[in-house]
């Protein structure tokens, strides 16, 4: 894995929460709020059962880049994701979109999020209740509710993002998107006994 990344320009080291900025879309109660269903419980038995969401933003000198993931808590797996010059609603139903059309039918996931106000929307709460995703969300001021997903954005800024810069959005987004399917098809993880996400989809969904 140290050869691809290495090929990749991709780079390890120790993270630090002082690295980056964290994008907070907090802004109070704008639409419905969801209980905590997952609770600090980010096990889960097999794929599409338990997932999470957020947004993070990367810093350049030509601006700021969002990037708005789901990943499933059981096979690691970004499952969808968008990138965008503009954290709007316009990313987040992009984001529906592309989980829609990979979600296996009879599938009802929990998504687990924050309290953001993108996650409050009437047409993102719609959408996601018409295809049976059960939303949860943390508390506001609990980061730990959704360390999970957090968790991805650390490794993601230490293997990716640190010390490198783009010219333009469009090269930071052609690498990251080889980024996050580097993630999913080529990095192997010890959680999962040494597959990697899409191997243990595959084992999962096959069993």
């Amino acid at each position: 894995m140290l050869k691809i990344m290495h090929e990749m320009g991709i780079s390890c080291g120790i993270r630090r929460e002082t690295d980056y900025h964290k994008y907070n879309s907090y802004k109070g109660r704008v639409g419905e709020t969801f209980e905590n269903v997952i609770g600090r419980d980010f096990g889960a038995d097999g794929p599409w059962e338990k997932m999470g969401t957020d947004v993070t933003e990367f810093k350049q000198t030509w601006g700021k880049a969002y990037f708005a993931p789901i990943y499933d808590f059981a096979s690691k797996e970004i499952v969808a994701w968008s990138t965008s010059l503009h954290p709007n609603m316009a990313q987040q139903y992009e984001l529906i979109d592309r989980l829609l059309a990979k979600m296996p039918e009879g599938s009802t996931p929990i998504l687990h999020s924050d309290m953001g106000w993108q996650y409050q929307q009437p047409g993102w709460c719609g959408r996601l209740e018409k295809a049976g995703v059960v939303q949860s969300m943390s508390r506001k001021g609990n980061c730990i509710d959704n360390g999970a997903t957090e968790q991805v954005f650390g490794h993601m800024k230490d293997e990716f993002f640190k010390g490198q810069s783009w010219t333009s959005f469009e090269e930071f987004k052609r690498d990251l998107d080889a980024y996050v399917i580097h993630w999913n098809t080529r990095r192997r993880q010890v959680k999962l006994k040494g597959l990697t996400p899409e191997e243990f989809r595959n084992q999962s969904l096959a069993a």
